[in-house]
């Protein structure tokens, strides 16, 4: 099995430790409230292109392969690039994949080594695909925190 190496966002890895980062944080290298009607405005009038960067910068993974997981393909890609927005559905994605870093994240106390690993490793009770695999619709994004709360709950998975 070919081992994934991450490059962690270069404003969240601390020289000597593992890259610790905390929810608020996160959001804030988003550039995104984590809540509420500042960040409903936002999804409805559609993230700005810049977020696609930040986001697949935070998981370690180029932009075109989050826009492949979030299922844009690299047309669509390159149409948003020059309108320079996403949609609001593609935004509502994108909130999704966010949402699933920051619970894997909290699942591993702050790591986000562990968290970015974790997304990536197939898993036998999502039927043996992996997180980020799933994050593309409500329900897969569903199933993946489901079980992250599992885990962290102690119920046999």
């Amino acid at each position: 099995m070919l081992e994934r190496t991450f490059t962690p966002h270069p404003d969240i890895s601390l020289e000597g430790q593992p890259s610790l980062v905390d929810e608020e944080r996160l959001w804030c290298l988003l550039g995104l409230p984590s809540c509420g009607m500042t960040l409903h405005e936002e999804v409805k009038g559609g993230f700005p292109f810049i977020f696609l960067a930040r986001l697949s910068s935070v998981y370690g993974i180029s932009q075109a392969e989050l826009a492949g997981y979030a299922a844009i393909s690299s047309r669509t890609l390159r149409r948003r690039a020059q309108v320079g927005r996403f949609t609001m559905l593609e935004s509502d994605r994108f909130y999704l994949f966010a949402t699933a870093l920051i619970a894997a994240i909290s699942l591993f106390e702050g790591d986000l080594g562990l968290a970015q690993t974790w997304l990536f490793r197939p898993m036998p009770a999502l039927a043996g695909s992996k997180p980020i695999e799933m994050l593309s619709s409500y329900v897969g994004t569903k199933a993946v925190l489901d079980l992250i709360d599992r885990i962290e709950h102690g119920v046999f998975v």
